[in-house]
């Protein structure tokens, strides 16, 4: 883990253009906590998915970026943030360029007004992490659900993971396709299965170091009267068993005969079967050392506060910088205590927090604390107390 004094920065300006349901959108914000309130549908979400583009990936909703346009717009649309940053000021900009009719959408990103290649470029200016109503059912889901999150948590402290994993995905429905048209082509076969396990390798060992650095770290920093229950957590799969025990280069070696070994059994499932997209993230409520899934509700919803809280000193530990935390209507469901609880451990991140939720009543402890903001049909503005 990272040493180094970590940097907090802050979006001080965010500006949107033909964003969802934003025509255009220039807000400026001053402090660590901002809280949008509205009702359903007022917008509130967008603004998280804008700030969420800034993290490699498709945002917070995994929307295609034909979606975030308007509707009524141009087809193209625009997001910036300007950063105030410990060493200097900032200017991020991404989104899509109007497009010739029947092109794809295509992705720009900017770094102070100089093209940047990726989103992955970001990552040297800020991290982001986040938690969205979606997530609720996490540990009770399918294990690609936790997957996808786990991936997430990598891409947060390796910003090249995504890159890894779209490239693994890619190589694996190369091999599904020649093992459903030339399934005798062993040349073919056999150099698509070296550049399979060389992936697949590289992405199980990087989420087993994220998951252990994590774990570590939360038992680390465990308090038993958070109002969070820590978590432990391993992962589960054939190939992860292999990443565990081997050096990476066995590991290759071995996962490379299980592939070849294999080729009939994935032929008939029309799948591969052993790899990386088989494997499961597995959470236990910590303190009372059960599975987080039999967990009551609750608690599910509480471990995963504080998983997230966790993971986001993770990031500032690792990379250096204390990550925006974006948190989608996730105080809607807690009871004071833990409200009060979750607003005091989100102070003490360091990072800026952007936060929704339809009831002012639940934002009401920070005044004074936070920048309280009013959404409704695409304007935003503060909301001012008596």
């Amino acid at each position: 883990m990272s040493s180094s004094p970590v940097a907090a920065s802050r979006i001080a300006r965010l500006i949107l253009q033909d964003f969802r349901t934003y025509a255009s959108l220039d807000l400026t914000v001053s402090r660590p906590l901002v809280a949008l309130v509205g009702e359903n549908g007022a917008g509130k979400t967008n603004v998280l998915e804008a700030i969420s583009l800034f993290m490699p990936g498709r945002g917070l909703r995994r929307a295609e970026l034909g979606e975030m346009a308007r509707n009524e717009g141009p087809g193209s649309f625009a997001v910036s943030v300007t950063l105030d940053a410990p060493y200097g000021e900032h200017r991020l900009g991404t989104g899509v360029e109007p497009q010739h009719e029947g092109s794809r959408a295509s992705r720009v990103c900017r770094i102070d007004g100089m093209p940047a290649s990726s989103p992955t470029a970001f990552a040297e200016y800020l991290r982001i992490v986040w938690l969205t109503p979606d997530l609720d059912a996490l540990f009770r889901g399918p294990a690609g659900d936790r997957r996808r999150f786990l991936d997430r948590l990598v891409l947060a402290v390796d910003a090249e993971h995504g890159t890894r994993v779209n490239a693994l995905e890619r190589a694996l429905r190369s091999r599904n396709r020649v093992l459903e048209d030339n399934p005798d082509d062993r040349l073919w076969l056999d150099a698509l299965e070296r550049e399979v396990a060389e992936l697949a390798i590289a992405v199980v060992a990087a989420r087993r170091e994220t998951v252990e650095r994590l774990a570590s770290l939360i038992l680390e920093t465990r308090e038993e009267e958070s109002p969070f229950p820590f978590a432990t957590m391993g992962l589960e799969g054939e190939l992860d068993a292999l990443v565990a025990t081997l050096p990476a280069v066995d590991a290759e070696d071995r996962y490379r005969a299980i592939l070849r070994d294999h080729r009939h059994r994935d032929r008939a499932a029309g799948r591969t079967l052993v790899g990386p997209q088989a494997s499961d993230l597995l959470v236990r409520h910590g303190p009372k050392d059960i599975p987080a899934n039999t967990a009551s509700t609750g608690e599910q919803k509480a471990l995963l506060i504080g998983l997230v809280l966790a993971h986001a000193r993770l990031v500032a530990s690792m990379s250096g910088i204390a990550p925006f935390v974006l948190l989608d209507e996730v105080a809607a469901h807690l009871d004071p205590r833990r409200r009060a609880g979750l607003y005091d451990a989100l102070e003490s991140l360091g990072g800026q927090v952007w936060m929704t939720g339809a009831d002012p009543g639940l934002f009401a402890g920070l005044q004074g604390r936070a920048d309280l903001l009013q959404v409704s049909a695409g304007v935003i503005e503060p909301i001012t107390t008596p």
